[in-house]
């Protein structure tokens, strides 16, 4: 059964929502309920490689930092004008967790065919008791229910996304486990992220400089090598691989011989790395234009001086 087309109420009450939620204003427990029960309706039917077309703009970890996700769009362009697609970790670490997964969800509610929004390692129940997102939910809403609603949502997330079945995107990286894209189409990926295993590994590995599959110091995932990368995209017909997960202090950044570039977009993560943010636009010839962009302004934000737990995600 194909997901529910939007009435025109429903259109009125998300384009309320979404105006709200770009004021940096958060939106009503009972109202998250609902836009959760959609997006789950839309996110069902997506695959574990979701298929994109261009143009579209690649967007990485965003992680709380609102008023830097609404520099990006004001940078990129608004939807429904220019398509989207986001590699995971909305949340966590920045001020603003509810604020953004609110806005980024209702935007797939809404223009569902102009947004992908994959999973990110942070996109799931243990990682965000530890860095951030659930004490924030607590702290707005006085619950756990708002918590509860998204991380639910995020069991539905694709794990990767593929742009003209040229482009590979993902959160983390590769897994030893899976040579092809069909081995991904056969994942479950309906629960709570692993500990190990394949889907472990797509959300949280690293290319690295050392040849061939090493022990990722982050405790997950695995880190992979150029020969690894180049293998994976001859394979698959491949001509990139687009990944996020790590601080690049450019905001993007190539590896293995321009088989992987790492993207990644929150300005001064942590409000304190000084980095760049950048977003990808890949135009109808595949064509890429990287785009560089600095902190918002920001806006009646506390003065930073709470440590967040420290692990170099």
């Amino acid at each position: 059964m194909s997901a529910t087309i939007l009435s025109l109420s429903d259109v009125e009450l998300l384009d309320r929502q979404i105006t709200q939620l770009m004021d940096g204003k958060y939106i009503s427990e009972a109202e998250v309920k609902t836009l959760c029960e959609k997006a789950r309706e839309i996110l069902s039917e997506e695959n574990n490689v979701q298929p994109v077309k261009v143009p579209v703009t690649i967007c990485g970890d965003i992680h709380g930092q609102f008023h830097d996700l609404i520099e990006l769009f004001r940078i990129g362009g608004y939807l429904p004008d220019t398509n989207y697609l986001f590699t995971g970790d909305y949340v966590d670490r920045g001020y603003y967790s509810v604020e953004c997964v609110s806005l980024l969800v209702s935007l797939k509610v809404r223009y569902r065919d102009r947004i992908t929004i994959t999973r990110g390692n942070h996109e799931s129940r243990q990682i965000t008791q530890v860095y951030g997102f659930y004490d924030e939910c607590m702290r707005k809403y006085n619950s756990a229910n708002v918590w509860k609603y998204f991380t639910d949502l995020f069991d539905y997330l694709p794990l990767t996304a593929l742009v003209e079945n040229q482009i590979f995107c993902l959160h983390g990286g590769l897994s030893p486990s899976l040579d092809t894209l069909d081995h991904i189409r056969q994942l479950d990926r309906i629960q709570e992220v692993p500990h190990e295993g394949a889907m472990c590994d797509l959300l949280w590995s690293d290319p690295d400089e050392k040849p061939g599959w090493g022990i990722s110091p982050r405790g997950a995932g695995f880190t992979f090598g150029q020969d690894n990368s180049e293998q994976f995209n001859h394979t698959n017909n491949l001509k990139l691989i687009a990944r996020a997960h790590q601080l690049v202090m450019e905001g993007y950044s190539w590896c293995h011989d321009r088989n992987v570039v790492t993207i990644f977009s929150a300005p001064n993560y942590c409000y304190r790395c000084g980095n760049q943010a950048g977003i990808i636009e890949v135009d109808e010839n595949l064509n890429q234009n990287f785009i560089q962009f600095d902190p918002a302004p920001r806006r009646g934000e506390p003065n930073i001086a709470q440590r967040t737990p420290d692990y170099f995600l």
